[in-house]
């Protein structure tokens, strides 16, 4: 026993000791951090979105990890005001030399104030389409719907426009048609209305809308416009596109296909027409 006494006040005497104690000091507040992190969060969580829950976590819990890490260095004996001048001419030094880091860093904080977005929000970035799956302080990164990882820089969101495709409950799909001159617009516009009707994923309100956009080379340009739920919205415009062309097929009415014709009126004389022989110069009338 007086062996063992012994040995712990040779060992408090020591340096060892110091280092034992700030490892036990880091690894409990390191538990300590994420406990206590999980903890607020949790308890807060009906009131704030994915994206804040992550911000405040994290917040958390890297200020509790460094008073706990400034604690553990202090007990062995470093001098913290060594460090802290260190570190502030290297994060000068940091600063000058990534610039670019720095304008992620800063617009990655104006992304969390602002929240355009959340995790899981589908959004559209340029020509890129995917879901959120994380918002950090230099990156945005998304799954595409092919199944692909994209990183996408702070900065570069706040200088693009950005379309958050699941803000709201509804979506509206314009639907591109195009019918042939000589069909009759009217019962066109009827027919789209009664597919529309039959169609039960169709939201009723907002209304369908027939908008006769105009004249092009070779049809009638008309858009129209349906409302579903925003998980339907895929279904919903190919089985409106199906049914559509189904039912012009039945009722005889023409989607042309891009032609044209070449039409003089009835006071102009016919074009002369001329074939060309290839071993000739004749040409016949």
């Amino acid at each position: 026993m007086k062996e063992f006494i012994a040995f712990v006040e040779l060992l408090k005497a020591s340096h060892l000791y110091a280092l034992i104690q700030a490892i036990l000091l880091f690894v409990i507040g390191f538990i300590v951090a994420r406990l206590v992190s999980a903890a607020i969060v949790n308890a807060v969580k009906h009131k704030m979105t994915a994206h804040g829950q992550l911000f405040l976590k994290r917040t958390i819990f890297y200020g509790i990890l460094i008073l706990v890490s400034i604690s553990a260095l202090d007990n062995i004996g470093i001098d913290l005001s060594i460090l802290l001048g260190a570190a502030g001419i290297f994060t000068v030094a940091l600063g000058f030399a990534s610039q670019t880091s720095a304008s992620n860093l800063i617009s990655g904080l104006f992304l969390m104030i602002e929240r355009p977005f959340s995790i899981t929000d589908v959004i559209r970035v340029n020509d890129i389409t995917g879901e959120v799956i994380s918002i950090d302080l230099l990156s945005v990164k998304l799954r595409t719907f092919d199944n692909l990882f994209v990183r996408i820089p702070n900065e570069s969101m706040i200088k693009s426009a950005v379309t958050t495709l699941t803000k709201y409950p509804i979506r509206r799909a314009d639907l591109k048609i195009g019918i042939a001159y000589k069909e009759d617009i009217e019962q066109v516009r009827k027919i789209l209305m009664d597919i529309a009707a039959k169609n039960l994923i169709c939201l009723e309100e907002p209304a369908p809308i027939f908008i006769l956009t105009g004249f092009g080379s070779s049809s009638v340009d008309i858009q129209f416009s349906v409302w579903s739920r925003r998980e339907n919205f895929l279904t919903m415009k190919n089985a409106m596109y199906m049914e559509i062309k189904k039912t012009f097929d039945q009722q005889g009415i023409e989607i042309p296909y891009p032609h044209v014709s070449l039409y003089a009126g009835t006071a102009t004389k016919p074009f002369p027409v001329a074939a060309a022989s290839e071993n000739s110069d004749t040409i016949d009338k």
